[in-house]
């Protein structure tokens, strides 16, 4: 029995691009809304909304200068105009396909043609895609298209520009267009399905004529996710469509030798991985079932001691097993085999003669006087009891992490294989699981099938319990001018973020140095070390605003405490104007070099001669103590004999 998966399901380019475009907003502005879903996917939309894409459906909850995403699917027109005229920022995120079927809808109607859209009318798409005409039809399939040309007068006269629903089927597209061509004189035709959900419809028919049971993964509001579904109902008997791993179930795989899995266009990869694994264990569960079925009926026809736990005395230890007397008439003994699960052990290692030991009774030959014992079936009964113990009281086990399985991780817990979904491991989206085989990690038991051998855990409950204790610490104890020693987390232009232990803070570019800097890389990287402190907080809106630089110092001092008039400085130019360039002498003090002052010889602009970041020698040549002002000259020393005024600054 196995799996086969399609080639292309999941995200598509304009799904990516939508999540992509919302994930980054909401780091720049701090945060920012979703009018609606920005995909048909719960699970996507959820995890936007906890990196600050809030979402809504209303635009009375929007104030001006609310920054607003415009979903993949479009939007309508006179939503777009209203958020417009509400002063709202907008990013549209709206799929470069989508976008061209408006363009071509509305460029028709300015022709004086009918738009035709063949679709489904209640879709969001479509609906945003009709409201840039005024008479807008949309159908179906054929059998509308068909029935109207029949019934409207001069339909097979009108113009028509005819476009498609990007994830229409395409044979419902094809023959609708064809009913058009042939009775209509004036149609132009344009073939606007997506090429991406063409290609991932056409494999999942291939697919689903091969498999005896078709999985389809997505969310239920997905019209392309629904068409994958009605493909493969038509090819395989047995289609289930679902939008996550909880879904699945044994009773789907039954009596099947091929699985096929496929997926919508709004189904990230994460949940299509966990998809896979949770099919493959399902699957291994099946096939288990029915080889424990016949070890049962085998054990049916022995004794009923069999199966009992029985407790004894050690009498004697050889190198392939352990003599135990249970009081009783048989001869009972434990093959090594059945003492422990560490290979390297000896049996004196485990127990000692005279030990009192509980073991489980593997089989009992009342003919020839013996029974067999299991210390190790036993130790793992009691095992599970824990897991089943530990899912109730929410217990937080520890356990190593032993291999990366496809969609998660495996952590052995006192012997007992845990499956961790990706999503569950506590790393990034994408991140390389392998490199935590060996690593000792805490986790929570969320689910236990114990006749099956599964268990679920999670590590990522853990580290969200003691991150959000970490936060609430945090901000119970926050004030203005308190020090964190940070990590920095992100970047961007016109800042960074820094974790202080479970709370992200923001360091504006201005905060982060005395030296004027154009972006933050230039002083540091993600990843770095930061100590910091705090400016101002707002718990409401859970935000902080940081700071790098110490202002007890004062950097005008320093540079008067170091310079006087006449010494001369290794200066950073760091601006140049058309009358002259600016130069950090100290950081946080700049002087002017005038013009004149830059080369022995009359130039035109300073750029003739000097560029940004350049580090030039230069005489002070005046300061200005009031205005806090520095004038410097490098043609002083390179003629130092000629004496010529300094000329004003032009500031």
């Amino acid at each position: 029995m196995r799996v086969m998966l399609a080639q292309s399901a999941g995200f598509c380019y304009g799904v990516r691009r939508a999540v992509e475009l919302a994930k980054e907003t909401a780091a720049q502005t701090g945060g920012c809304w979703l009018l609606g879903d920005l995909i048909h996917n719960t699970h996507v939309v959820n995890e936007l909304e906890h990196v600050g894409a809030k979402r809504t459906e209303s635009l009375d909850t929007l104030q001006m200068g609310d920054t607003v995403i415009i979903r993949s699917h479009g939007e309508l027109k006179q939503v777009l105009d209203r958020l417009e005229a509400l002063g709202l920022r907008c990013v549209d995120a709206t799929c470069p396909n989508v976008r061209r079927i408006q363009n071509l809808v509305a460029e028709a109607e300015a022709e004086g043609r009918q738009p035709v859209i063949i679709g489904d009318a209640a879709h969001p798409e479509v609906a945003g895609i009709a409201s840039r005409c005024k008479h807008p039809l949309v159908f179906d399939g054929p059998e509308v298209v068909a029935q109207w040309l029949k019934t409207e007068p001069g339909a097979r006269e009108l113009p028509l520009t005819v476009v498609a629903q990007t994830t229409c089927i395409r044979k419902l597209f094809e023959f609708s267009w064809k009913i058009i061509k042939k009775e209509c004189t004036n149609a132009k035709i344009f073939d606007t399905i997506c090429t991406a959900t063409h290609k991932r419809q056409s494999e999942a028919a291939v697919l689903a004529a091969k498999a005896d049971v078709m999985v389809v993964v997505g969310d239920r509001k997905s019209a392309n996710t629904k068409h994958l579904t009605e493909i493969c109902q038509k090819s395989c008997s047995r289609v289930f469509q679902i939008e996550n791993a909880d879904e699945l179930s044994p009773d789907f795989f039954r009596g099947c030798s091929v699985a096929g899995l496929t997926a919508g266009a709004s189904t990230p990869a994460g949940i299509i991985k966990e998809v896979y694994a949770a099919m493959s264990e399902e699957i291994r569960a099946v096939e288990n079932n029915e080889e424990s079925f016949e070890e049962l009926l085998n054990q049916s026809f022995k004794t009923l001691n069999t199966g009992e736990k029985v407790t004894g005395i050690v009498t004697a230890i050889t190198p392939t097993e352990v003599q135990v007397d249970v009081g009783a008439k048989q001869a009972a003994y434990i093959k090594f085999s059945e003492l422990t699960d560490d290979p390297a052990a000896k049996p004196e290692d485990v127990v000692k003669v005279g030990d009192e030991i509980e073991t489980y009774i593997v089989r009992v030959n009342d003919i020839e006087g013996y029974a067999e014992l299991s210390k190790k079936r036993l130790d793992a009964v009691k095992v599970w009891e824990n897991i089943e113990t530990a899912v109730e009281e929410k217990t937080v086990m520890e356990g190593t992490v032993t291999e990366e399985n496809k969609g998660g991780i495996v952590v052995s817990v006192r012997g007992v294989r845990v499956f961790v979904p990706a999503s569950q491991s506590g790393q990034p989206r994408g991140a390389d699981l392998s490199a935590m085989k060996g690593q000792k990690v805490q986790l929570r038991i969320t689910e236990v099938n114990r006749a099956r051998r599964r268990v679920v855990g999670s590590i990522r409950s853990v580290s969200d319990e003691a991150r959000r204790a970490a936060q609430e610490e945090i901000w119970a104890n926050i004030e203005v001018g308190k020090r964190y020693t940070g990590t920095v987390k992100s970047m961007t232009s016109y800042g960074v973020f820094v974790d202080i232990g479970g709370v992200d803070g923001m360091v504006h570019i201005s905060e982060l140095s005395w030296s004027r800097i154009k972006t933050p890389s230039e002083v540091c990287k993600v990843g770095d070390t930061m100590e910091v402190y705090v400016i101002s907080f707002d718990p409401e809106k859970r935000k902080i605003s940081l700071g790098v630089k110490d202002h007890n110092v004062d950097p005008w001092q320093v540079f008067m405490d170091k310079y006087t008039v006449g010494d001369v400085a290794s200066v950073r130019v760091v601006k140049l104007m058309t009358f002259g360039a600016f130069a950090e002498v100290v950081p946080g003090v700049d002087g002017l070099i005038h013009i004149s002052q830059i080369a022995d010889r009359r130039i035109e602009k300073p750029e003739d001669v000097l560029s940004e970041n350049q580090v030039v020698d230069a005489k002070i040549t005046a300061v200005d103590e009031e205005r806090k002002k520095i004038s410097l000259s490098i043609r002083a020393l390179l003629a130092p004999s000629v004496e010529e005024p300094v000329e004003e600054d032009e500031v």
